[in-house]
């Protein structure tokens, strides 16, 4: 079976470095797509629609390829959080989320335009926040870490260090599931390690 070039809707270094670990070297061409077009409440619909807008929106560039857009939100207590518009919010945030845990949803949507297919399937990871004093939110919120996330932490980065304990998939808070990678890619007659001689 051809393998198709495997090519990555986001701007996100983040999702870029889990490719390339498991052998994965995509073509990046971030989404323009505006997400404030899509307002929903439940966090599972919302990053898949997003998801699916992302690799839609890139598809009509290439002929022939497998492309992949990828959406996350945290929600705690029923309340959806992309990223913080700015320090304050992000503050404000990690003093809410602070001692509590959160469910971090990532849509994730594939394209094969070489089988006319698309997958659109939900990652769910549950989260648990370490209990923090103010100046070290303080001094968190100051790296401009957080104004990066969704969820206003990178479990990559700084935010590792407060984060407790995981229930899931652990590369899914990164950005992007690898297993569900691996078994979308499956579903659509491809193994992973086809994409390994792309690298």
């Amino acid at each position: 079976m051809y393998t198709p070039p495997f090519v990555l809707a986001s701007a996100s270094p983040a999702r870029r470095r889990l490719l390339q670990t498991v052998g994965i070297e995509p073509i990046v061409r971030p989404s323009d797509f505006d997400e404030s077009q899509v307002q929903l409440s439940d966090p599972a619909e919302l990053v898949q629609t997003l998801a699916k807008k992302k690799a839609a929106t890139v598809a009509p560039q290439f002929q022939y390829a497998l492309v992949m857009g990828c959406d996350s939100v945290l929600s705690i207590g029923g309340e959806i959080h992309g990223k913080p518009a700015d320090a304050k919010e992000a503050r404000q945030r990690w003093q809410n989320m602070q001692g509590t845990f959160g469910d971090l949803y990532t849509g994730h949507a594939l394209i094969d335009l070489s089988q006319n297919i698309r997958l659109v399937k939900c990652q769910v990871t549950r989260v648990y926040f370490a209990k923090l004093e103010p100046s070290t939110i303080d001094a968190y919120v100051a790296t401009g870490e957080p104004l990066k996330c969704a969820g206003a932490f990178a479990l990559e980065g700084y935010g590792s260090l407060f984060v407790e304990k995981i229930e899931g998939c652990h590369s899914n808070v990164i950005g992007l599931s690898l297993p569900l990678l691996r078994q979308m890619l499956e579903e659509l007659g491809y193994k992973i390690t086809d994409f390994w001689k792309n690298s």
